[in-house]
């Protein structure tokens, strides 16, 4: 047989898999089990017809992907965070960061997003993030004044902190997919995670200069119950600085930080009083339930990836692109409008789990002018940025879908019209930290 043919066969088969899995998709079919599918697929008529190497990748690959040490870190963290929300944590920094910004114009909505920030070091996940700052900070923003649109905006881009901040598990995710170290892609996102903070917080400033009506003010807080508040989240900073500053120092693996991470934030809800036989059932099953939806991903994206190693598109990609005599830079921005746009459509979790495979070897192949690690840490955080800011970005922005969901009262579309100044600060960052990369790896060693 012709193995050019098979080749040229294979490749077909790889470039055809995408509108079908597209198309699965827009048909409601879970992510995990649509990459699965199209994995199953596209192996058994790579293989000609022939299923005994198809069952001998289902044994070896779910194997391999659920026994994985490097996975043990995912439900640690999810852990941490089920704790986090289910503890009350998130209550205490928003009441800290409002007694000491809630006097000022806009801000309450300031101290969501500083809470927001706070809560993203312990929790790791945006749409948890937006979720559990909502029932906390909500009330809070109508009851002095806010708009619906204004309030409803806030939230959905300060829940975007949670996984830029570290520890953040699609961060884990990406260092598992390109071979990356975890402690230096943590640290490479923090200078980002804060200047997204502080950006969401100008725009904040902003806004309430051009729409005055749109948010109230109410009474200073006396200074020692501002200490006070401020005292009440101590917790926080020290699960911090323990985990994410233990594991830069190599007191222990992330691994095994994270298991420290999530044994702090039990005891501190435990010291606290706010965890009980019925929180921590909840917790465990919280966890339970988000470890398998993700491990599912990941197994149905490991059987699609494989497939497309198999079928030489990234490979072919990757030639193709680099032979073209385009600009690094230009292949750069092209990708990055490509995550923007079809992280409207999908979350997080699934556009890494799926496009990496295929953009990182391009990437990997041109020349930025800095070391191959360098240059894998720093695609990697403009990606996880660019994927998140999709997450508020109308129509279909996933954040923007959760926070409305809580508030039935603020129409849409005032949500898209407030939301709007958050993108384009989002905007301002992605040209910032392509445009100067020493930003994102200036805290790293070398």
């Amino acid at each position: 047989m012709n193995t050019g043919a098979i080749d040229v066969t294979n490749l077909e088969l790889g470039f055809w898999s995408f509108p079908v899995l597209l198309i699965m998709v827009f048909l409601r079919a879970p992510i995990g089990l649509a990459m699965l599918l199209c994995g199953f697929g596209g192996w058994y008529l790579a293989m000609g017809g022939n299923p005994t190497p198809l069952l001998a990748k289902l044994k070896s690959e779910t194997y391999t992907t659920f026994s994985s040490y490097s996975l043990s870190i995912i439900p640690m963290f999810l852990l941490m965070g089920q704790f986090a929300t289910l503890s009350g944590m998130s209550s205490k920094l928003f009441r800290a960061a409002e007694s000491f910004l809630g006097h000022r114009r806009g801000g309450v909505a300031m101290a969501a997003v500083g809470a927001c920030a706070g809560f993203g070091a312990i929790c790791g996940s945006s749409l948890a993030t937006a979720a559990t700052m909502s029932k906390v900070a909500l009330p809070e923003l109508r009851r002095y004044g806010y708009s619906g649109g204004f309030s409803t905006a806030t939230l959905a881009a300060g829940g975007t902190l949670g996984i830029l901040i570290p520890p953040s598990v699609i961060l884990v995710i990406y260092a598992i997919l390109t071979e990356q170290n975890i402690a230096k892609l943590f640290l490479a996102a923090f200078i980002p995670g804060i200047l997204a903070a502080l950006g969401y917080i100008a725009t904040i400033s902003l806004y309430v200069r051009l729409h005055p009506e749109a948010a109230g003010t109410r009474a200073p807080v006396p200074m020692r119950e501002r200490f006070s508040a401020l005292a009440d989240t101590w917790p926080v900073l020290v699960i911090f600085v323990v985990v994410v500053g233990g594991i830069y120092a190599g007191w222990f693996t992330p691994t095994e930080g994270s298991a420290i991470g999530a044994a702090g934030t039990g005891l501190a809800a435990l010291l606290a009083g706010s965890l009980n036989w019925a929180v921590l059932r909840d917790s465990l099953l919280g966890t339970a339930k988000t470890t398998a939806m993700i491990f599912f991903i990941v197994l149905g994206a490991g059987f699609y990836n494989g497939f497309l190693a198999l079928s030489g598109v990234p490979q072919f990609m990757a030639e193709w692109v680099t032979t073209q005599g385009y600009a690094p830079l230009t292949v750069l921005i092209v990708i990055l409008i490509f995550y923007l746009i079809f992280g409207c459509l999908m979350d997080s979790l699934s556009m890494i789990l799926l496009t990496v495979p295929i953009f990182f070897p391009v990437i990997s192949a041109m020349d930025f002018g800095m070391s191959p690690e360098h240059l894998a840490i720093w695609f990697g955080i403009l990606v996880l940025i660019v994927v998140e800011v999709g997450l508020i970005t109308p129509p279909v922005g996933m954040n923007l879908f959760i926070i409305n969901s809580m508030d039935r009262d603020t129409p849409m579309k005032e949500t898209y019209k407030a939301v709007m100044y958050f993108v384009g600060s989002d905007m301002a960052r992605v040209v910032l930290l392509v445009a100067f990369p020493a930003i994102t790896l200036f805290l790293l060693p070398g």
